[in-house]
């Protein structure tokens, strides 16, 4: 996964290829040696960001996007009391981070968020997370990150491994595997390539960290943490000698899981879903770059379709043998996206129009079905130019951006349908090539509104919560300043940022243990991002600390000061990987995370969760295959949790304790 570093800044012809406009910056990176990390990079709007390809990250088998964003830097992933598990980028949770897989916003729906823990990963080739300043041609909602995935997108037509195999089992019994072919077809006019396969696992539980037990009787086991989960896909992209290409990729998965219970409250959820499938397909053409009688440009144009269905069991008892209730919700999200570029002099000129509509029918108790629609508008233009310097011998590039964004719910169930949301979003950045050109300096400055979710509005989230249809979409403006570095061996990154949310929309108890969202709170965070990484001969050792200072005020309330929930003033870890000769080689992380605050909803009350440290550990045997289809076979050992140490997502929920895997994989 090597990528060359060059002095000199492109000029957006030729920085680009075709399929480029999926992803609307430009990304410079850094030197990177082939290393199981991932790589620090900028954008041309001044965003830093990290990107990493799958096959250099050792996951577990069947992985799941919670499993991949868990070893990524500089992000945050925990599991909610819903069993779902979501990202937090800079203090912004889960619905203010855009996804986009092959472009398709997989996050606008009926929570405008996506459930990692179930999102398969077997299919995807590169991952990339933007912090913070994201792009005004990303669509509505992409407010606080964006999580770029990759599956038939990207530049060019990569030749993956004809076959793939990664199995896996623990001490426990729990296992997964996966299977992918894929093939490169010559046509008269390019190439098509061909992928697909799929993966299954099957948990039975997870075990408890030293020193917790379990709710029912002494065991060491976490109630209610059992999953089943397959998935499949499929992916073609055709790319034309002429620069014309077509991609289609599709995926989708089927799960039952239990619900883990929390340990702090009176009145846990008990919950199991019984069903939850989904299944997500994008298709896109592009024309490459062609001459215009004003210059160059492109034109791509992608649609999407996502599909799924939710299905949850209450009970009565931890015993989970009685089903007092529950809930069904049938999702559906339509999506186009256009977009286009067109030199403009020695800079270029970029738009995206993006539309989509969600609809979700929900079911409660045998109820009668509950509709409930939202359509999302957004149409960004961004110009980029480059500085100090002509075309490709410039050192670096500034980029303005605007958008107009808009939200209408013309579905809302019992209740009634609000007015339709306008509002305008904004950024300016840039990047900057020092010296030799082994120094990149990035910043730049944003403005960017997230509309409330239908179930932030319309769920009672089956008499949890208290309904509050008037809420007002959050505002997030963003500064940012960085640096990344290449000197010999080492490269790094150190960015400060600066945000400040309005109108946030937070959970407040309002008695009875029932919670209630409103725009209450206003919440700054300012940090430090540090990200490095340095190979020596047969070592290498990477690290990320995010140091941040999260505030939350209530404008209404000045004197009322409360901790903001599960924001950390610290977190970050040390990797190393060291080959020992022979195909043999080990791997070690810590991480470490600050002391986080949470609201008890029984009191109303903060809760302290203590700081915490965790600790892995890998040894594996690389075997070159020959005279078969596959190049290569890992075999390794991995120790999870080493420590055994009890780590919480949220209040009230452990991850889990040390867990030993035995792991084969041949690509």
């Amino acid at each position: 996964m090597a990528v060359s570093f060059s002095a000199v800044v492109y000029s957006p012809v030729a920085a680009q290829e075709p399929g480029d406009t999926i992803r609307p910056d430009t990304v410079y990176s850094v030197e990177a040696i082939k290393v199981r990390v991932a790589r620090p990079v900028t954008t041309a709007g001044g965003a830093a960001a990290i990107t990493a390809q799958l096959d250099s990250l050792r996951t577990t088998p069947a992985p799941t996007l919670a499993d991949v964003l868990r070893q990524l830097p500089l992000i945050q992933v925990r599991e909610n009391s819903r069993g779902e598990v979501q990202p937090t980028i800079r203090g912004m949770e889960s619905r203010r981070v855009v996804v986009l897989v092959d472009g398709v916003p997989i996050t606008l729906g009926w929570d405008n968020r996506a459930d990692l823990s179930v999102i398969p990963v077997t299919a995807v080739r590169q991952l990339t997370l933007v912090r913070g300043l994201s792009s005004v041609l990303y669509g509505p909602n992409a407010l606080g990150g964006a999580v770029l995935v990759d599956i038939a997108s990207g530049n060019g037509i990569d030749r993956p491994p004809p076959l793939s195999f990664n199995a896996g089992v623990d001490n426990l019994g729990n296992g997964a595997a996966t299977l992918g072919f894929s093939t490169l077809l010559p046509t008269s006019s390019g190439q098509v390539l061909l992928r697909a396969g799929g993966g299954y696992r099957n948990r039975g539980s997870w075990p408890l960290p030293d020193g917790e037990s379990s709710l029912v009787g002494q065991g060491d086991e976490r109630l209610n943490s059992d999953i089943e989960h397959g998935n499949a896909y499929v992916s073609a992209r055709y790319s034309a000698d002429g620069g014309s290409w077509m991609s289609l990729s599709s995926f989708g998965f089927k799960s039952q899981r239990g619900v883990p219970p929390e340990r702090h409250v009176a009145e846990p959820r008990l919950w199991r879903n019984p069903e939850i499938w989904r299944w997500v397909t994008a298709m896109a053409a592009g024309t490459g770059w062609r001459e215009t009688p004003w210059g160059q440009g492109d034109i791509e144009a992608s649609l999407g379709l996502d599909f799924g269905q939710n299905v949850i069991e209450t009970y009565s008892s931890l015993a989970y043998d009685s089903v007092t209730g529950g809930e069904s919700g049938d999702d559906r999200t339509l999506s186009f996206r256009l977009l286009g570029d067109h030199t403009l002099g020695e800079g270029i000129l970029r738009g995206a129009l993006t539309v989509a509509d969600t609809r979700h029918t929900e079911v409660i108790d045998a109820g009668e079905p509950a509709t409930y629609s939202q359509r999302f508008f957004s149409l960004g233009l961004e110009i980029d130019e480059p500085i100090l310097g002509d075309g490709d011998l410039s050192k670096g590039r500034i980029s303005v951006g605007f958008s107009i964004d808009g939200a209408a719910t013309p579905e809302t169930g019992p209740a009634e349908p609000r007015d339709p949301i306008w509002t305008w979003g904004a950024r300016a950045g840039g990047t900057l090539a020092v010296g030799d050109g082994n120094v990149l300096l990035n910043g730049g400055v944003s403005r960017r509104v997230r509309f409330p979710a239908l179930r932030e509005l319309y769920s009672g989230a089956l008499g949890r919560f208290v309904v509050n249809p008037a809420l007002d979409p959050e505002v997030l403006t963003v500064a940012e300043l960085g640096v990344t570095f290449q000197v010999g061996r080492l490269q790094a990154q150190a960015v400060t940022f600066l945000q400040r949310l309005t109108d946030a929309i937070v959970r407040v108890a309002v008695g009875d243990g029932n919670l209630q969202r409103q725009n209450r709170d206003r919440i700054t965070s300012a940090g430090l991002e540090l990200l490095f990484e340095i190979a020596a001969g047969p070592l290498l050792v990477a690290g990320d600390a995010t140091i941040q200072n999260v505030d939350l005020t209530d404008p209404s309330a000045p004197g009322d000061q409360r901790n903001p929930e599960y924001q950390p003033w610290f977190i970050g870890g040390l990797f190393g990987s060291l080959q020992l000769g022979r195909g043999f080689w080990t791997s070690a992380s810590i991480r470490h995370q600050a002391p986080r605050f949470c609201v008890h909803p029984d009191f109303d009350a903060e809760v302290r969760l203590a700081s915490n440290s965790w600790f892995d550990l890998e040894l594996g045997k690389s075997f070159r295959l020959a005279g078969t289809a596959a190049r290569r076979m890992d075999a390794l050992i991995a120790f999870d949790n080493v420590t055994d140490s009890a780590v919480f997502d949220q209040c009230g929920l452990p991850r889990p304790g040390r867990l030993l895997r035995f792991q084969v994989q041949i690509f």
